[in-house]
């Protein structure tokens, strides 16, 4: 039997509106008979999110309109839809009923969305799996920025509802916007056909100034919200600098690779505390794949040092730049592996820029929602974010961690997420100098 499609779903949604629990703030319908428009919520008003919704609102092929946000922060809310009111006035029907804020406004603003329609969630990392599960429970289409998760317990999460997400043939794109790089996509099939042999070597690399500043928190601000508005700096909002800033340049490696690494060992630290949170300034990690296969990943963030962003490819036959220049740049293919411009074999459009990828990604989701054809990157979101995941737990404990324990690891950074208000402890408190704590390797040993 044929799955619904989209026109099958605009059949029964006035009915279903029509039992909405929010009817009383005088939602629109799902959509209006034989209404084709795609409504967008967007859960997160930081800039990722705001960019992710201008490229929503960017999309070709029919109607799509802005109806709802949600944000902790109102001044966050209102910055950005000022800005997107400015570039696409057309397509923004955000009324006051419908801007949220708070822990819980993310529920209310996927309440005013129906089947085929699109939430873009675009929140700090450590509440991706929450807000995930909520948009599959609802049956709604999502875009999930990085990062997926935190610590095992959410990542299961994640792998839990992206199963779900499939079962309800739900579309689903994910925020490693690589992907959907085209000149990527091209190395990846000149990889697999052997153009640099069996792949012995990936390499990754994301060292740069400083990130994560966090200031005195004012007296009118909760710890809690202290926390989540500087969210970079601490590793329970993040998964650390290494899990959110490297994920990138260690997802396209995997993909290359075409396989997850099955251990982690590495070393990490701080060289020169600039703030009281909880952002360590260099890491080292070596993966494991099954095959026994390394990929060595890299980050630091210090001022005066050599900055280096990039990804590479080392073959029995010859190597490949995978990315450079801000997940940008060339990408390329050579004989050996010197990666000098007289060893080049081949190298994508020469000096043309691939299409915008960040675009290329919501063409992809709102395409597949239009047309019903299945699409779901969830679960390759999940294991991105457990390979991330699994190389901060080893720096951060100084032992080897197996994929399985990280993914079956009780450490939870967030315990009782789901019913957390404002007025919440913070899963954290700074000490009696007004530090937070740091890792210890070798003496506490999970993270």
């Amino acid at each position: 039997m044929d799955k619904p499609t989209r026109r099958d779903f605009l059949k029964t949604s006035a009915s279903a509106a029509a039992v909405s629990a929010l009817a009383s703030v005088a939602l629109p319908h799902v959509h209006a008979q034989g209404d084709n428009t795609i409504k967008l919520a967007l859960v997160g008003c930081g800039g990722r999110g705001s960019g992710a919704a201008m490229n929503a609102l960017s999309t070709q092929g029919g109607p799509i309109k802005l109806v709802a946000m949600a944000d902790v922060f109102d001044a966050r809310l209102q910055k950005s839809l000022e800005s997107i009111q400015k570039a696409k006035p057309e397509q923004v029907d955000v009324p006051p009923e419908r801007r949220f804020i708070g822990l819980d406004a993310y529920k209310k603003a996927i309440d005013c969305l129906g089947p085929g329609d699109i939430v873009a969630l675009a929140t700090p990392p450590v509440f991706r799996p929450l807000h995930f599960e909520y948009a599959v429970q609802k049956g709604v289409n999502a875009f999930i920025e990085k990062s997926f998760g935190v610590d095992g317990p959410a990542l299961r999460r994640m792998f839990k509802n992206a199963e779900l997400s499939e079962q309800k043939n739900l579309k689903v794109v994910a925020g490693l916007m690589c992907r959907h790089c085209v000149a990527r996509q091209e190395l990846f099939e000149r990889i697999r056909r052997g153009e640099i042999g069996d792949v012995i070597l990936l390499r990754a690399y994301r060292m740069h100034g400083p990130v994560g500043g966090v200031g005195k928190r004012p007296d009118d601000v909760t710890e809690l919200l202290h926390q989540i508005r500087h969210w970079p700096a601490f590793t329970w909002t993040s998964g650390s600098f290494f899990v959110d800033w490297l994920i990138h340049n260690i997802d396209e490696c995997c993909w290359m690779k075409n396989a997850w690494p099955a251990s982690a060992s590495g070393m990490a630290g701080c060289y020169y505390r600039r703030n009281p949170g909880q952002v360590l300034d260099h890491y080292s990690v070596e993966y494991t794949f099954p095959d026994g296969t390394k990929l060595f990943a890299q980050g630091r963030c210090m001022s005066g040092c050599q900055e280096h962003f990039a990804s590479y490819a080392h073959g029995a036959k010859g190597s490949a730049l995978i990315s450079t220049g801000v997940h940008a740049g060339r990408v390329e293919i050579f004989r050996g592996q010197n990666m000098t411009k007289e060893e080049s074999v081949w190298r994508w459009e020469k000096e043309k820029r691939p299409p915008n990828m960040y675009q290329l990604e919501w063409d992809t989701l709102v395409a597949s929602v239009r047309e019903n054809k299945p699409h779901n990157e969830a679960r390759r979101a999940a294991e991105a974010g457990l390979t991330a995941v699994m190389g901060r737990m080893a720096a951060h404990s100084g032992t080897l961690v197996t994929r399985e324990e990280a993914l079956n690891s009780a450490l939870d950074l967030t315990p009782g997420i789901d019913t957390w208000t404002a007025d919440s402890p913070a899963p954290i408190q700074p000490g009696p100098d007004g530090n937070y704590p740091l890792p210890q390797p070798g003496v506490v040993k999970e993270y």
